[in-house]
């Protein structure tokens, strides 16, 4: 992406405070876009923020629960306030439970909290932003998952959420494209960040081998290519693997 790709642009990311979503911040900065970066951790998202800052962007970070739709309601209209457009939302935001853990085992808040971050947050966030996005012919981004289009016995509720991503996605396409919003789905596998950290011992940049397996910033590339079509293009839905990724089966 050239220095003027998204010049003049908003843009929000959800979860931007590490991993996927700060690196996703981070190139739409160099691509001269002004970012908002919402997450829980005030002080790695300010730090984020202060980096996209450095990179010319006009950048904000917004500490913000998207499980709490009034939480998500004050961030759209606080963009709407400082800005007056929003151009690019990134759907980002995600966590996942322990992993082959037996349901009769696995704590009740866990199924909660994946559910309510990957599901509801995603809807209260397109919810939000769906007006503004509509009045500028906007980009909505959702983060998906290879667990999203395959089984995965070892994280069934993870797995799970991203089903419904996928189909809320696509769902959604059909609602906005007719009013110009682009809507994309981008689904990678497995990912050297620290995800997993809220109920894992070891979180993916432990266990995932950095030499063969994607990084944050490959995904962030990928964003921001779909973010980038011009009407009428739209990339629907894109997939993002490593190259042996099917060698599982």
């Amino acid at each position: 992406m050239t220095r003027e790709q998204f010049s003049e642009s908003v843009v929000l990311v959800t979860g931007g405070s590490s991993g996927i979503g700060a690196a996703t911040a981070r190139q739409f900065a160099d691509s001269g876009a002004d970012v908002v970066l919402c997450a829980r951790s005030e002080d790695r998202l300010s730090a984020v923020a202060a980096d996209c800052r450095e990179r010319g962007s006009e950048a904000l970070s917004v500490p913000t629960d998207i499980t709490d739709p009034d939480a998500v309601d004050a961030l759209v209209e606080a963009i709407a306030d400082r800005f007056g457009q929003l151009d690019v939302v990134v759907a980002n935001a995600g966590t996942g439970e322990q992993s082959n853990v037996p349901l009769s085992e696995l704590p009740i808040e866990q199924f909660e909290q994946v559910t309510e971050t990957n599901v509801h947050g995603s809807y209260y966030t397109t919810r939000a932003a769906a007006p503004l996005l509509r009045d500028g012919g906007g980009a909505l981004v959702y983060v998906g998952s290879f667990k999203g289009k395959y089984p995965s016995p070892s994280t069934p509720i993870y797995a799970a959420s991203k089903w419904w991503l996928r189909g809320f996605a696509a769902s959604m396409a059909g609602r906005l494209g007719p009013d110009g919003v682009g809507v994309s789905l981008v689904n990678p596998s497995g990912v050297t960040t620290p995800f997993g950290s809220q109920f894992r011992e070891q979180t993916n940049d432990v266990v995932l081998d950095e030499e063969s397996t994607l990084d944050a910033e490959d995904v962030a590339e990928a964003i921001s290519y779909v973010a980038a079509q011009e009407p009428p293009a739209a990339v629907s839905e894109l997939d993002l693997n490593r190259q042996d990724i099917f060698e599982r089966f």
